[in-house]
């Protein structure tokens, strides 16, 4: 079965719970679905080894070759039974994925059961009951939270009733209050703080193109409004509310919505779950969420309260691990989630353009420029006169040639009207412009965007892909171009993933990047060291094995400075120093990434005194750069009075460091060394 004959036999199901976007059915009204459903659901169930005792609900998705196999171990005997374990199967890539619920204190529960049995059920009529029970009672007023365990618990008890046998009974003395603990008094409003920048998220955006003014824009908690105005001085389409700062705006659909910071300081989980589907309905294409984050010996300082602290400012903080973070957003929304930085994620909600980001995350951006100039024409040769004659246009076609890495379509280049009215077809322009061009250079165009692709897909198997049908034009353009049909190009991006584990194979590289890369520290046989600018030079592999990394990490910000590969233990680090550009930066933070055990450790240097050297920073310099000559010469007298090497990695206790220089009575001035 493919995905348009899957959605197709979809539409053709007129029972069950129908959602915008997916179907849900007990699997006793499997009878009434299309028989090809009814032969193929099971058939999915017996390849994925899952046995019949562990599912009894079906979710097929409308739009999506997916569908899901849900356990309600207590479907019939339980008024709003909760799920215990959910099986996602992506039929696209031929993948599934399990999700277990057994311990966990706030599960997904059902309503409105009589939607998903036929009304010939024994059990409809009771369904329906319940339901009726429950809308008398104002109970699905607001459909956002009740989907979860305890947000319907507190509802129940907040409406004045409370479940007895699975019934709902008018309560007289029921105490509507969350807690029996004394509610603390939060001052909420002192959380938003004043910004003279745009803060971490929008810049996120910012950096993936987003506000180049294509998207509306709506900030979901907007504080005072900092974010907002800087947006609007660039002319673009931004509105927010805020419920302390801003509290009579509209909250508006809009293209992008930003949850900057809000989770973290409501101290009420079931408003806190509230928010994020609330931010979660307006966006139309991409949810942006952010939270702080903190370890444990961080958080220990502050008093604890609910789920997390009351800070000194009398104010609620709820701090989070990344992996923490990234979990409960699956669990609410039920959708992919990409971490882009620590504490911020992307969830997409347009599902093409959730493929076109992840392509271009992977993307080298060329700013290609001529190299050479137009031979002699022959006055005979009219179709090169023409060119001649109109440089800027075949120049800038030729640019785009090189930035996609083959010939354009003409939909892909904005001006091909006047190119096939003066010459002909794309692809005779591009034979006459090699005789005008430098081939080489295209050629290199090419290599380099097959290996983009090639990071790309590899990135992809970390994450949902939709199937080739559903790809953006131009990258099925690009998969036909550069790998003839996308089995081959999945098949090639796998065998890259596994190949980053051959720890002969990751040395082999290394040493070849060293070579390659215009500055770069070699530690044979234990780690390659190298600035952030030079990711996108790496040879294919270590791009992959950095990508990899970073699936846990998110994307890289100016808080780095350099990335260590470690070639033999499936670790990389990436290393922030004080100010990189001085003569010799001290260490700031480390941030080491385990990828075998899906741990990040951070390890920061708050104190001054604690703080290692970087010595010989030329090393990690283009020799081009600037600062390189400058800073060599300060490498070679600093090494010689502290008796090290200046040609290779020394790690020196900033005690040491100073205690030397004291011993030699001297000190250091930007890029002198003088007397005390």
């Amino acid at each position: 079965m493919d995905f348009q004959l899957f959605r197709s036999l979809v539409d053709e199901v007129n029972v069950g719970k129908r959602l915008p976007d997916a179907v849900y059915l007990h699997r006793d009204a499997m009878s009434a679905i299309p028989e090809q459903l009814q032969t193929f659901v099971p058939a999915v169930a017996n390849a994925v080894k899952l046995p019949d005792e562990h599912w009894n609900l079906i979710k097929l998705f409308k739009n999506e070759f997916r569908l899901s196999l849900l356990s309600y171990p207590e479907f019939y005997s339980d008024s709003y039974p909760a799920l215990e374990q959910s099986l996602n199967v992506d039929l696209s890539k031929l993948s599934h994925k399990v999700t277990c619920y057994r311990s966990s204190e706030n599960p997904p529960i059902l309503h409105r059961k009589e939607t998903m049995v036929l009304p010939t059920s024994e059990y409809y009529e009771y369904f329906s009951a319940l339901t009726k029970e429950g809308e008398n009672a104002g109970l699905y007023e607001n459909t956002r939270t009740i989907g979860f365990k305890r947000s319907w618990q507190n509802l129940i008890q907040k409406k004045g009733y409370q479940l007895v046998d699975g019934r709902l009974f008018k309560a007289n003395d029921i105490d509507n209050s969350f807690s029996d603990d004394q509610e603390t008094e939060i001052d909420r409003h002192k959380t938003a703080i004043v910004r003279h920048d745009l803060s971490g998220p929008m810049k996120s955006l910012a950096k993936q193109g987003y506000l180049d003014g294509r998207f509306s824009i709506f900030d979901y908690g907007c504080g005072r409004g900092d974010d907002l105005r800087e947006l609007e001085a660039h002319g673009l389409d931004a509105l927010g509310w805020d419920p302390a700062f801003l509290p009579d705006s509209d909250k508006v659909s809009s293209d992008i919505v930003n949850l900057g910071f809000v989770l973290n300081v409501i101290e009420d989980q079931d408003e806190r779950l509230e928010a994020l589907l609330s931010a979660w309905e307006l966006a139309d294409k991409l949810l942006i969420v952010s939270v702080m984050l903190a370890n444990e010996s961080y958080v220990a300082q502050f008093q604890p309260y609910k789920d997390g602290v009351i800070t000194s400012r009398n104010t609620f903080q709820k701090y989070y691990a990344q992996s923490e973070i990234k979990g409960y957003l699956e669990r609410s929304l039920q959708e992919d989630i990409i971490a882009v930085a620590p504490g911020v994620f992307y969830i997409f909600k347009d599902k093409l353009e959730e493929q076109r980001y992840l392509q271009s995350k992977y993307q080298r951006h060329h700013s290609w420029q001529q190299l050479t100039s137009p031979q002699p024409i022959d006055s005979k040769d009219r179709a090169k006169l023409v060119i001649t004659k109109n440089s800027d246009l075949f120049d800038a076609f030729w640019n785009v040639c090189l930035e996609l890495g083959r010939v354009p379509a003409n939909d892909e280049f904005e001006r091909s009207e006047e190119v096939r009215s003066l010459i002909g077809s794309h692809k005779k322009v591009f034979d006459l412009l090699q005789d005008t061009f430098d081939t080489h250079e295209f050629t290199n165009a090419q290599k380099s965007r097959k290996e983009d692709l090639l990071v790309y897909f590899a990135m992809g198997l970390f994450e949902k892909r939709k199937p080739y049908t559903q790809q953006p034009e131009s990258l099925r353009r690009d998969i036909k171009a550069f790998f003839d049909d996308y089995r081959t190009a999945i098949n090639l991006a796998t065998e890259l993933l596994f190949a980053i584990a051959n720890t002969a194979l990751i040395d082999e590289q290394c040493t070849k990047a060293h070579q390659k890369l215009p500055a770069s520290i070699l530690n044979e046989g234990h780690s390659l060291i190298f600035h952030k600018r030079y990711i996108g030079m790496l040879p294919l592999l270590l791009r992959v094995y950095v990508g990899a990394a970073l699936q846990m990490y998110g994307e890289l910000d100016e808080s780095v400075d350099l990335i260590k590969v470690h070639i033999t233990s499936g670790k990389l680090t990436l290393i922030h120093y004080d100010d990189f550009d001085q003569s010799v930066p001290f260490l700031l933070e480390r941030t080491k990434i385990k990828m075998a055990d899906q741990e990040i450790d951070f390890f920061d240097y708050v104190g001054e005194s604690r703080r290692p050297p970087l010595l010989n920073k030329h090393l990690l310099l283009d020799s081009q750069h600037e600062q390189y000559e400058k800073q060599k010469s300060f490498d070679k007298r600093l090494s010689k009075l502290l008796g090290t090497e200046y040609n290779s990695e020394v790690i020196l206790h900033r005690q040491t460091f100073e205690e030397q220089l004291a011993l030699a009575n001297k000190q250091i001035t930007g890029f002198r060394i003088i007397s005390r």
